[in-house]
């Protein structure tokens, strides 16, 4: 390419997930070819979201003010805090479930190999707010991954020590699934965790 400022903007635009080298590509031609006021506009919020959006103090979720809305609001239930790995897991279930209550978003998930360890997951945080007494239930919604696994293990064993009920949410064949089509690990852990009707 004969611009090096159009190899920078293509190249800068792979950091996105899921673009590789000829999506981002054609984005920079997109806008270059026929939006850059789009552009001009998507600039401005990014750098403006850069600039004001950092973590909840509460809570760790991302947020424009020291204390987000979720955890300042006074219709949520302080007494139930859902543990979740992000952002958009916090989103997900607020969406899909119509639960009042707050959150704890970890920022990740344990995993040594990459050095993500409590501190990072301001399990510290976590173990302070579980102390104030004020948290009756601690639901543990973290992905059903080895390293969910673990770290919902470690999330359940910080509730104990702080006289709280931990729960944990629910794996097993989807609504709608049917067996035959459902993976071995799924339907095992499914089997595994059957209940009383």
């Amino acid at each position: 390419m004969s611009s090096p400022l159009l190899n920078e903007l293509i190249d800068a635009l792979r950091c996105l997930p899921g673009v590789g080298a000829k999506t981002a590509q054609r984005m920079a031609f997109h806008v270059l070819e026929r939006d850059r006021a789009g552009a001009r506009r998507l600039a401005e919020k990014l750098a403006s979201a850069m600039e004001r959006i950092g973590n909840c103090t509460r809570c760790r979720t991302f947020s424009d003010t020291p204390v987000c809305t979720v955890c300042s609001s006074s219709t949520r239930d302080p007494q139930t805090l859902c543990i979740v790995e992000t952002p958009a897991d916090q989103l997900a279930i607020d969406q899909a479930t119509g639960f009042r209550g707050r959150y704890f978003v970890l920022l990740g998930r344990l995993s040594p190999l990459d050095g993500i360890g409590p501190q990072e997951l301001g399990l510290d945080l976590l173990a302070n707010r579980l102390a104030e007494g004020e948290v009756r239930e601690l639901i543990i919604a973290t992905n059903a991954t080895v390293e969910g696994e673990a770290t919902a293990h470690l999330l359940a064993q910080i509730a104990r020590q702080s006289g709280v009920r931990a729960t944990r949410l629910a794996h097993g064949v989807p609504l709608g699934g049917e067996l035959e089509f459902v993976d071995r690990g799924t339907l095992a852990h499914a089997f595994g965790g059957r209940q009383d009707l």
